[in-house]
């Protein structure tokens, strides 16, 4: 299993040594516009790793020596700037970055799962499927996966159960117009039903990616480990259910745009998009969605 990562910057960092301390793979690959940042990083993981059980080859290359790699992670962005931006103004910039790195990857590459990180992400998944040309299945974004991860921990403290007990999903966009599918959030068989408390906590949650930002200038190990999700599920073929953003097609009539869905995930990439029964309120809120994410693909321009 060859894993390959495209950025390494605080994110792919903290993924890559994620991937050290839980070594999924048989060789790990950095690459990075500036290639001495990825050989500092490899030499140090390489150091990490020697008191880890583990015989991961970790080094730093060229897109060429990415050639067969099983899985590839992009995380390569333009700086961030100001923490408290807005992802979608990233958008434009970015589709450079995913114009110029693609294309090559994926002629080396043709067979990888692509996991698409970089922001605003439901916008830049799209364009990596389209100019990729995977199938959907094999191209996913890391979408509301880490939201939906801080809503259950919020959940969890307040309801006193513990979070890997407790289903509650936040869907959508990854940004601003998400939104918490309550009628879909049940622990232990028991439903349990949007109330002043649950509100609060999910706007909590819109809030605190933004927050960590502020505070530290980033956020890197949430998501970090939520790829390592999304990798374990992959490598293992575990089939966990979760919510990322995939290619969206007719869905309470919003089709043709990536957003996050609950999604099977295994060895194929994805195995199964599930198509939950919404409220009419959740309904328009995923149409609201798919509005806010239609607009940003189309101010990227052509792709």
């Amino acid at each position: 299993m060859k894993i390959t990562i495209v950025g390494t910057g605080r994110v792919g960092a903290a993924i890559a040594f994620a991937a050290t301390i839980n070594p999924l793979a048989s060789e790990l690959l950095l690459l990075n516009r500036t290639r001495d940042k990825a050989e500092g990083e490899a030499i140090d993981l390489l150091h990490a790793s020697a008191v880890r059980n583990t015989n991961m080859r970790i080094r730093a290359g060229d897109i060429p020596d990415s050639k067969g790699s099983d899985i590839i992670v992009f995380t390569a962005s333009v700086p961030y700037g100001d923490p408290s931006r807005k992802r979608s103004e990233l958008a434009a910039d970015n589709l450079h970055v995913l114009q110029e790195w693609i294309p090559p990857l994926v002629e080396a590459s043709p067979d990888a799962i692509l996991i698409i990180v970089s922001n605003p992400v439901d916008a830049l998944t799209y364009a990596a499927l389209k100019i990729s040309g995977f199938p959907p299945h094999r191209v996913i974004g890391t979408g509301t996966l880490l939201d939906s991860v801080r809503y259950r921990s919020m959940l969890s403290a307040e309801l006193e159960i513990h979070s890997d007990d407790i289903r509650a999903y936040i869907l959508g966009e990854h940004g601003d117009t998400q939104f918490a599918a309550h009628s879909l959030s049940v622990t232990g068989g028991e439903r349990f039903y949007p109330s002043d408390t649950s509100r609060q906590l999910f706007q909590k949650t819109v809030n605190v990616g933004y927050e960590v930002s502020r505070l530290k200038g980033h956020t890197s190990y949430g998501i970090a480990l939520a790829t390592m999700m999304i990798l374990d599920s992959i490598i293992y073929d575990l089939r966990h259910t979760m919510p990322v953003s995939v290619l969206i097609e007719d869905y309470f009539d919003v089709k043709d745009v990536c957003l996050s869905l609950p999604s099977v995930i295994g060895r194929a990439g994805i195995t199964r998009v599930l198509r939950p029964p919404l409220s009419e309120e959740e309904q328009h809120l995923f149409r609201h969605s798919a509005e806010a994410v239609q607009d940003c693909i189309r101010s990227m321009g052509e792709f």
